[in-house]
């Protein structure tokens, strides 16, 4: 047996840190990398691990003491061959080794190196080291960790926690306040000053503030026909600024008071991977993400990744204060007489909507030969022929080929699919032609994260990447970029994560399996589909079974008027469950989830017609649609036999 000193490892920055907690006294038997003090600084506490396993013999520090890389901590007895192992040797005599200087060390626990790259997850990823409060533990999906390395092992760090999310908006906090709930240490990352993320501070919520209020003033235009007449409407834009503010204001707070009653630990800035356990965040300030030039390294046992995505800029167009993307749009920088918007999907039409009730004229254009890609085209018809009147041009199958700034406005000019070429002038262009996903932007390869050619995360069905610690959620991972299949597949992540930290098994099980995720444009009329679509079912060779309930036949819809709507549901034709539906028309964004809901329960055309729906409502039309489809809908003409 023989006797080494334990000494304090290179610990980055950090010098004359106090001791705040001893982890181990005389006698105790101690293993590789077990922890043996904590230490703190002004920024920070780490824990200090074991180089050698044996037992301690006596302790050199006590609590308050100052420490440093090369103080001692201990005397360790290890077994002979375990001594040669460490640098110099043994310890020698304790006359000769009363001075401080030349004295054996065991050797400094530097930080890892990057991870190198490796392939997308297929059924499980590959076993990698991942830190668990003090230790770290190497995993595969559905596997229960081991213990294999400490903390200390990742190098220096300003905070550490036990998962660390990257990226506040819906998605992002989501996952951190779930496992916050699940009993774990967690470290949010934003870059907004609030958290949300793109949805709640840019994204989802301004633009349906918004909405609301367009729909509220077609209603009230609508009123003129049934004798409630009012003035032309007057615009005061900063005010509706300052309404679209007092909603983005209420739900963000409501989301900073959720995080502190958790204990969840926001740090606002841009992050990015220094390697595999550690994030680096470039502090931003002010309202909005300029940076300050002070950094905060954080260390984690696991990661969920939610950066989210960023409007996609087409190149050829000028830089100009007049041409906007969506976040932009949601600024209301001005009411422009004339407007562009560039893509015909949900964005630029809720975003159209806003605009035209605003007064403004509105041109859109679109490559494809239709509206609202992925919605069935009898969907899209209805809005179509309510809509036409709101705008001067439609231009399918049409490219936006150049793009000139000029004191006028912006002249573009457009190219169609038959060669024909045409131009416009406008006061304000939005281009709404799509997202792409942050991936790039996060340091990925510095922590071995694989990205596809488009710059998304492959994920398994526990949202796990191909590095077993790390995970990926929302936007980051692929279609479709919605919240709302965010939201879920954060839920996912942190209740795998916890169950493995936790020894939960049945959490450690959790997976993402929707059968289905709604998708809806808050346009007016709302167009809302789930599911199987009619033009997916005839490309894949699927027969089914329809059944259509016109709102011109509802009395709500009626006395609503908005009988120009329509409920459909699609039957599997040999299973006889319901496989997908549409809905056109006001609220159909609010009655799509109970679709959702009958596909992921299996249900078919009888259990939806004999559930009751309430009378008269918007929603009944669902179990009408069903009774249709069974073929004894009494509020229809009787089917033909």
């Amino acid at each position: 047996m023989a006797l080494i000193e334990l000494k304090v490892p290179d610990i980055g920055d950090f010098k004359d840190v106090a001791v705040i907690e001893l982890l181990v006294k005389p006698g105790d038997r101690v293993a590789v990398d077990q922890s043996l003090i904590t230490v703190e600084s002004d920024k920070a506490s780490m824990e200090i691990p074991s180089s050698h396993a044996g037992v301690i013999r006596e302790l050199r520090v006590a609590l308050g003491d100052k420490v440093s890389e090369g103080s001692v901590i201990a005397l360790l007895e290890v077994a002979g061959s375990d001594a040669g192992a460490a640098d110099g040797g043994p310890v020698p005599s304790a006359a000769a080794s009363s001075g401080a200087g030349g004295q054996p060390v065991a050797a400094p626990v530097q930080p890892s190196a990057p991870a190198a790259p490796a392939q997308a997850p297929t059924s499980a990823p590959p076993v990698v080291a991942l830190t668990e409060g003090s230790a770290s533990v190497s995993a595969q999906a559905g596997a229960q960790p081991q213990v294999t390395a400490t903390m200390s092992t990742v190098g220096p760090a300003d905070l550490r926690c036990d998962l660390l999310v990257l990226g506040g908006g819906p998605g992002g906090y989501s996952a951190a306040f779930r496992a916050a709930d699940l009993g774990l240490d967690v470290v949010l990352v934003e870059r907004y000053p609030t958290l949300g993320g793109v949805c709640l501070n840019v994204g989802c919520i301004p633009s349906k503030a918004l909405l609301h209020v367009a729909a509220v003033m077609e209603e009230a235009r609508h009123l003129a026909q049934v004798g409630i007449a009012f003035d032309a409407p007057r615009i005061d834009v900063q005010a509706l600024r300052a309404h679209k503010e007092r909603v983005i204001g209420k739900l963000t707070g409501g989301l900073a008071a959720m995080a502190k009653m958790r204990n969840v630990r926001v740090v606002r800035g841009y992050g990015s991977f220094v390697d595999a356990h550690r994030v680096v965040v470039e502090e931003t300030t002010g309202s909005g993400q300029d940076k300050t030039g002070a950094q905060t390294v954080v260390a984690f046992a696991r990661c969920i990744i939610a950066a989210g995505s960023q409007a996609v800029r087409l190149p050829f167009l000028p830089d100009d204060p007049r041409i906007i993307d969506s976040t932009g749009a949601l600024t209301l920088p001005a009411v422009p007489q004339r407007m562009l918007v560039i893509g015909g999907g949900i964005i630029g039409l809720e975003m159209a909507t806003v605009y035209s009730a605003l007064g403004a004229r509105i041109d859109v254009v679109e490559m494809a030969d239709g509206l609202m890609p992925g919605a069935d085209r009898d969907l899209v018809k209805v809005w179509h022929k309510l809509n036409a009147p709101r705008f001067d041009r439609l231009m399918l199958r049409t490219r936006t080929v150049a793009a000139d700034a000029r004191a006028d406005g912006i002249h573009v000019r457009f190219e169609g699919a038959d060669g024909s070429r045409s131009d416009g002038v406008y006061d304000l262009v939005l281009q709404a032609v799509g997202r792409s996903p942050n991936g790039r932007k996060i340091g990925a390869e510095r922590a071995g994260v694989a990205l596809d050619e488009r710059g998304f995360v492959p994920v398994d069905t526990q949202m796990r990447t191909n590095v077993g610690h790390i995970f990926a959620i929302g936007d980051i991972v692929g279609a479709p970029m919605l919240a709302h299949k965010a939201v879920h597949e954060g839920h996912v992540a942190a209740e795998v994560i916890a169950g493995e930290l936790k020894g939960d098994e049945a959490l450690a099980r959790s997976g993402f399996i929707a059968r289905v995720i709604p998708s809806v444009a808050y346009t007016d009329p709302e167009v809302a589909w789930v599911g199987l679509t009619e033009e997916q079912a005839k490309t894949q060779g699927v027969a089914v079974d329809k059944g259509l309930f016109p709102w011109s036949a509802s009395g709500r819809a009626i006395a609503n008027g908005c009988e120009q709507g329509f409920t459909k549901l699609l039957f599997d034709a040999s299973t006889h469950r319901i496989v997908g539906g549409g809905i056109v028309g006001p609220n159909a964004g609010d009655m799509i989830g109970e679709i959702a809901l009958a596909i992921e329960m299996g249900a078919d055309a009888i259990d939806i017609g004999r559930t009751i729906h309430p009378h008269p409502t918007l929603g009944e039309t669902i179990g009408l649609a069903a009774e249709a489809a069974h073929g004894h809908c009494t509020d229809l003409p009787p089917a033909r036999r």
